[in-house]
């Protein structure tokens, strides 16, 4: 009852917005129209090497050095694609105006969508920001509050791109420079016309748009981004990547993330297939592309979207997608814990062979490859977790997961719809702390912290109704306390609600056995646990604590749901949970 009262707050709150923006208009006495971004540029970011004194970025004449923007293939005019928003970098030269000073102004901005998307970074030494307004083809208005990240000291783990360099008066210098991509709530369904920026010293916008990449799309599969580590090498070789089928349908588009790298990556070619065995096709391989383009190129820190491609992606069933890497990867961002075999082939483009006699190497993690998309549909479930979610101890090849067996159930019933299920769980991951720093290569893939890769990996997802987090365990096992993960989880339940999604949350497994489970940790385990179940936060709970502990013993699981490492449920726990969830609860 408490949520729900607290849901209809939120709503009044932003319906009392909606007042027809031509009043507003005219209380403020004759404001300029709106006019795109780029007419209101008045300071430069960018300048050559040779010539910092070009640009004066702080108010101190430090300034981006156009070299290590281009190596990063952020290029005058370049379009990238950032948590699933397209925005593109200014088309100006080093030197020339590039960029907004956030001080009010309106911005003519259309389309619809679920979210408005900025490029931007604080010269403040610290996060900045404001309330802004958008304005809709109907006459009403929204509120919201944009807050930038500073460009030399904001978080790695949330930037968009990171620069190894900063020009200054003196000469330039190794000091990192980030830029952000933000995103914050349109109301669902009306066309935005104009955006009015916050009032923010030290705000700076480069670009804003109307994210519409998640209309119309059900998340098939996906995966999340672990970390940015070494790989191969692999020089003019093909990957073909096994991945599980949740929905079904008639059209597919595909995603490549080049998150947390440093340089762009080359993809020459692209196909999609049903696999028949191991690395083998059923039928020949179909040809994907992207802006109708066999091949692209993803600057670092975008995505790749393909086209949408007339193929029938069946349910359940696993599909082979294979990109050729015509250039040497050395390094590339990966999910760490496929829990499935993949192959990389013999050089050359094999991508549209459906023989399985190029592919001669087998690796066990995904990368580039972040998402299967197919068209229609009602939406789909998202799985926020560590390594039970990410299938850890679960059979290799099987698709033994417990989001694979929630999907299973969904697709045998009537009683909601059929969504998607969408396994985001990174092993190793945690709710407050970063285990991969956000940047550079990397041995570590367990990810940055739920709160930092939540935007990107939970809201930017194609039609969500309803995302479940299942996290903590890891934070608890290495110090964090009862309390900094609960507030953890409640920032999470609350963004969540922000951008009207229903929000369940998980209670957390018991481990006495496990080395690092002391009875000290259980007990804050109990806490957390309690503090879930009280529903504060949650639209509803799955208490899989519930589901897998021992009644004689609750610090432990039952041994025969324990993988044996006292920590993973093995098939038959996995399965447990999965065959726990109300399917009720995953309507929104």
């Amino acid at each position: 009852m408490r949520r729900c009262v607290r849901g209809i707050l939120i709503v009044l709150t932003l319906c009392g917005s909606l007042v027809p923006a031509v009043s507003a208009h005219a209380a403020e006495g004759g404001r300029a129209a709106p006019v795109p971004l780029e007419r209101l540029f008045d300071n430069v970011a960018v300048s050559d090497d040779g010539s910092p004194e070009e640009a004066d970025f702080d108010g101190s004449g430090t300034s981006l050095p156009a070299r290590d923007l281009g190596a990063a293939g952020w290029t005058p005019g370049r379009v990238l694609t950032v948590q699933g928003a397209r925005l593109t970098w200014p088309k100006r030269q080093p030197g020339e105006p590039d960029n907004v000073r956030a001080a009010g102004q309106d911005v003519r901005v259309t389309g619809r969508g679920d979210a408005l998307a900025f490029l931007v970074a604080g010269t403040a030494g610290t996060e900045v920001g404001g309330p802004g307004t958008v304005t809709y083809a109907n006459g009403t208005r929204s509120g919201y509050r944009l807050t930038a990240p500073d460009w030399l000291t904001g978080p790695l783990a949330t930037k968009a791109v990171a620069l190894p360099h900063i020009n200054t008066p003196g000469g330039q210098l190794a000091r990192q420079a980030r830029l952000y991509v933000v995103t914050v709530p349109l109301v669902p369904g009306r066309a935005v016309t104009s955006v009015r920026l916050p009032s923010a010293a030290g705000l700076h916008v480069f670009a804003v748009s109307v994210r519409n990449a998640t209309q119309g799309w059900t998340g098939s599969w996906a995966t999340a981004t672990g970390g940015y580590a070494a790989v191969g090498p692999w020089t003019d070789r093909t990957l073909r990547l096994v991945v599980h089928t949740s929905a079904g349908g008639p059209r597919v588009r595909v995603r490549f993330d080049n998150t947390f790298a440093a340089a762009p990556v080359r993809i020459g070619s692209a196909t999609v297939a049903v696999q028949a065995t191991g690395a083998a096709s059923r039928s020949t391989p179909v040809a994907l592309s992207f802006g109708g383009a066999a091949g692209v190129t993803i600057p670092a820190g975008a995505q790749a979207y393909s086209d949408p491609l007339g193929f029938s992606v069946p349910a359940d069933t696993n599909l082979l997608v294979s990109f050729h890497l015509p250039g040497t990867v050395a390094a590339a961002p990966v999910h760490g814990l496929a829990q499935q075999r993949s192959y990389v082939s013999e050089p050359g483009d094999h991508a549209a062979e459906g023989a399985a006699g190029a592919y001669t190497s087998m690796i066990t993690r995904w990368p580039l490859l972040a998402g299967v998309d197919v068209s229609g549909g009602p939406g789909s479930v998202v799985l926020l977790g560590d390594s039970i979610t990410d299938g850890d101890k679960s059979t290799v090849d099987a698709n033994r997961r417990w989001p694979n067996v929630l999907a299973g159930r969904l697709l045998k019933q009537d009683t909601v719809p059929r969504y998607g299920v969408l396994n985001l769980g990174i092993s190793g991951n945690r709710v407050v702390t970063d285990r991969y720093p956000g940047d550079g290569v990397s041995t570590d893939t367990a990810g940055v912290s739920a709160r930092n890769r939540f935007d990107r990996d939970l809201l930017a997802q194609p039609s969500p109704p309803t995302a479940v987090v299942f996290e903590g365990i890891n934070d608890l096992r290495w110090g964090t306390t009862a309390e900094q993960v609960i507030a953890g989880l409640r920032e999470l339940a609350a963004r969540a609600h922000a951008r009207g999604l229903r929000m369940l949350g998980a209670t957390i497994l018991p481990c006495e056995g496990e080395a690092r489970c002391t009875a000290a940790v259980d007990a804050e385990r109990v806490a957390v646990n309690a503090w879930i179940r009280d529903g504060e936060a949650f639209d509803g709970v799955l208490d899989f604590d519930a589901v897998v502990r021992d009644p004689a013993r609750p610090a432990r699981m039952l041994p025969a749901y324990d993988s044996g490492d006292h920590l993973h449920p093995g098939d038959t726990g996995l399965a447990a949970l999965a065959d726990s969830v109300d399917l009720r609860l995953l309507r929104p």
